[in-house]
């Protein structure tokens, strides 16, 4: 790790960022905020990669790699680390939404049928 710290340490504390905010509550508009400002900030950044590969290159051996579509890739690879794992997270919720869902029409037709003295059964039975 002496040999290029300072983006060793630049990625660990992205991956460690991109864990908290995973295990964080994603209810609340400071959340919404803080996507909203990531989500700039990537933008901008995209943006002047484009604009300045140089920069991009003299960033990239300020911190310790070699050429700037190195960090790129090191940026692009936390980035999509934490996309993957944002969507599980997204779509455990929604499963989790649509089991209580599921349960809750369950349960009211069992008390609409219960109440008119319907058997259960399917609706082309009584035919």
């Amino acid at each position: 790790m002496l040999d290029q710290p300072l983006i060793k340490v630049i990625l660990l504390v992205g991956i460690v960022g991109v864990t908290v905010l995973l295990t964080r509550s994603t209810a609340g508009a400071r959340h919404q905020a803080i996507r909203r400002l990531l989500l700039v900030g990537f933008v901008l950044l995209a943006a002047m990669a484009i604009l300045f590969p140089p920069l991009l290159t003299q960033v990239a051996r300020a911190v310790g790699v070699g050429r700037g579509a190195d960090l790129l890739l090191y940026g692009l690879t936390i980035t999509f680390l934490g996309y993957v794992a944002a969507s599980y997270r997204r779509m455990r919720q929604l499963e989790q939404q649509n089991t209580v869902l599921a349960r809750q029409l369950a349960l009211n037709h069992a008390v609409h049928d219960a109440r008119h003295g319907h058997d259960g059964g399917s609706p082309d039975a009584s035919q």
